[in-house]
């Protein structure tokens, strides 16, 4: 059996999994796949966040993927960094950079089993403020140098892609050179505040071109996340990575209250598999949970099964489909042979995702420290940034 056949029916535990540590968020990005902005007052403890880590020990886990929100935001983030760490739990956490200052960038250097990703949206600050807010840009890039001048080799820049930013493409690949880091592109999907811009950010069919045509020149350099297997169909030259769906078999997302979803783009209660507050915690829901099995089945791949490019691209994108109202079964939206044309056409209303944690009107908020005003009605609309220096 072939080891993308393997995971195809799942693993005794994820080779990694997303953790949202909170939805508090200093900025409020416009394509924010959880709709971060304020705090959920059903977070996890701290002691429950070490009894998830412990789990995933034991599970042998390899790494956990941190975010949020901005997970940094949380006061007890680095004792969860330092404990996961300690309890041979690898972390990769990605951060706006608004905490990376250069005494935290200089420890950071110097711990083991921890990688740092600084997100960016636009190579100039121009591109990147319009999606992710004032000063974001200038934000990011100090936290990069900070890192840089920390000796700390190969962190990530992580951006989502646009029809605003395709171009950068080169822009972006030369500031990850400039501060020894590694890009990692990844793909735009219409789930939580991404599915009100959609229609206006994600690429066009000619920018799908230039960015699979620029992944084969350049994809050994440059992670994805296995993002863009649904553009295997434009060439004959397969992108690097397993390209497969790896929803509820590979990986899965732990949200901050300890729901468990099946993947970290699909935020919604059709994908929700259990809580890791239940009876059994994360390896019940893993190995036992309905939605998972059923995933984990083998996959017909309807009507996409008759296409020449189904072995290539394996019908793209499960929450990309599920957010834009078309069969799980279907072609993906972005479908580069065009055969999502006529199913977005019949497709009825898109479920709407079901999550909001934004605040109030969904602006970005100016950077720095909180102006002081009222005191908030509930914890959660307290300010993310309170308290920071």
């Amino acid at each position: 059996m072939k080891l993308v056949e393997h995971f195809e029916h799942g693993l005794d535990a994820p080779i990694c999994l997303t953790w949202e540590l909170t939805y508090a968020c200093n900025l409020a990005c416009e394509h924010c796949l959880s709709s971060s902005g304020r705090r959920d007052p059903r977070e996890l403890s701290t002691a429950e966040c070490r009894s998830v880590i412990d789990e995933l020990q034991r599970m042998q886990v390899f790494y956990v993927n941190i975010g949020g929100g901005e997970p940094t935001i949380r006061p007890d983030f680095w004792e969860l960094l330092d404990y996961a760490i300690d309890h041979q739990v690898g972390v990769k956490f990605s951060t706006n950079g608004v905490r990376i200052t250069p005494e935290r960038a200089r420890r950071l250097a110097a711990t083991d089993y921890v990688d740092v990703q600084i997100s960016i949206d636009g190579a100039t600050a121009e591109v990147n403020d319009a999606v992710r807010g004032p000063g974001s840009f200038a934000m990011a890039h100090r936290a990069m140098r900070n890192l840089a001048d920390a000796g700390f080799e190969n962190f990530k820049i992580s951006v989502v892609m646009t029809r605003h930013n395709v171009a950068q493409l080169d822009e972006f690949k030369s500031i990850a050179d400039e501060f020894g880091a590694q890009l990692r592109i990844t793909r735009l999907r219409p789930s939580g505040r991404g599915a009100d811009v959609w229609n206006d950010l994600h690429p066009t069919t000619d920018q799908q071109l230039r960015i699979y045509d620029w992944l084969v020149a350049n994809g050994e350099k440059v992670l994805t996340g296995d993002s863009f297997f649904h553009l295997n169909a434009l060439g004959s030259t397969p992108l690097p990575g397993l390209n497969l769906c790896g929803a509820g078999r590979v990986v899965c997302l732990i949200d901050p209250v300890g729901d468990v979803y099946a993947c970290p783009f699909a935020i919604h209660d059709e994908f929700l598999a259990g809580n890791v507050r239940e009876p059994g915690g994360f390896e019940t829901v893993w190995r036992t949970s309905e939605l998972f099995t059923e995933l984990r089945k083998p996959q017909t791949g309807g009507a996409c099964v008759s296409c020449s490019a189904y072995d290539a691209c394996k019908g793209g994108c499960m929450a990309a489909k599920f957010f834009t109202g078309l069969p799980l079964d279907g072609p993906d939206p972005e479908c580069v042979r065009g055969n999502a044309e006529l199913a977005l056409a019949a497709a009825g209303a898109p479920p709407h995702p079901d999550k909001d944690h934004s605040r109030t009107g969904r602006r970005s908020v100016t950077l720095g420290l909180p102006s002081v005003g009222r005191i908030p009605d509930r914890a959660c609309d307290t300010s993310p940034v309170a308290g920071l220096h």
